[in-house]
């Protein structure tokens, strides 16, 4: 489904009933709301509504010409809910999702029922700036299918991939089909934030996921943002890197379903 925000096109699933609580989830870069699937089956066998935006071109949403920020990428989400007519939602992040997570989180407190953020960063990676530069270079030359099977490594075990071919596969396709301007953008937004020293002021319930074997945003990172939320709680998922939501999710959906059951 599309809406209209700022007189372009967004891109939204929304599934569940008309009254239940809301689970809004944001993607990882060069992905959209297709790689939660995993998560539909029990969130709606347990009566949450579940909405999935795609963020500025990825998937079905239209992109924005130029750099992006995290702030602006927020706000994307506060404006759709607000097109929507949704007041609270329990926000899931992954990677750059989590990362506009806790930028809405900062701005919109009042929003949120709960907050999970997933393989995430809470400020620019240290020393990264050179080879996002790089990968901005590569996208705007020869498109998104030149990252794609890098991606998939640092995304996925080996295991993942020969268990799943299937998955891997229409995963990697969602990669190659992200538009270059909308990668890019997303990719600036990720040189240039931090939000550390402020995520001490974040009240609301937070927890933190990571795949044990992430390395672009590795577990001590992760680990961190949980140190610094007040009550922040911190949970590993063995045997998976980027996507442990898709290589692990028996192990993601049980995390997933006892957080959002204890704050329901």
């Amino acid at each position: 489904m599309l809406l209209s925000l700022n007189n372009r096109r967004v891109y939204f699933d929304l599934a569940g009933p008309q009254n239940a609580p809301v689970v809004c989830f944001t993607h990882s870069l060069n992905s959209d709301g297709g790689m939660w699937v995993e998560q539909m089956v029990p969130l709606l066998a347990a009566g949450y509504r579940v909405l999935r935006l795609d963020m500025r071109g990825h998937g079905g949403s239209e992109a924005v010409p130029g750099d992006y920020t995290m702030d602006a990428l927020a706000a994307d989400v506060k404006g759709a809910l607000d097109v929507l007519d949704i007041k609270k939602v329990h926000f899931i992040g992954l990677s750059i999702g989590g990362m506009i997570g806790q930028g809405f989180a900062l701005a919109n407190p009042g929003a949120l029922a709960s907050l999970t953020l997933c393989d995430t960063q809470p400020s620019t990676p240290p020393g990264s700036a050179g080879t996002w530069e790089e990968r901005k270079a590569t996208v705007r030359s020869k498109g998104l299918a030149a990252l794609a099977d890098a991606t998939m490594q640092r995304w996925f075990t080996d295991e993942f991939r020969n268990v799943n071919p299937v998955r891997w596969r229409e995963i990697r396709d969602t990669i190659s089909g992200t538009t270059p301007e909308g990668s890019a953008g997303c990719m600036s937004a990720i040189q240039h934030f931090d939000y550390l020293d402020r995520l001490n002021t974040i009240k609301v319930p937070t927890l933190v996921i990571c795949g044990d074997q992430d390395e672009g945003t590795p577990p001590e990172r992760n680990k961190l943002i949980a140190s610094k939320i007040p009550g922040g709680r911190y949970e590993e998922i063995a045997k998976a890197r980027h996507l442990p939501n898709v290589e692990r999710p028996e192990q993601f959906n049980r995390i997933m379903m006892s957080w959002l059951g204890s704050n329901r």
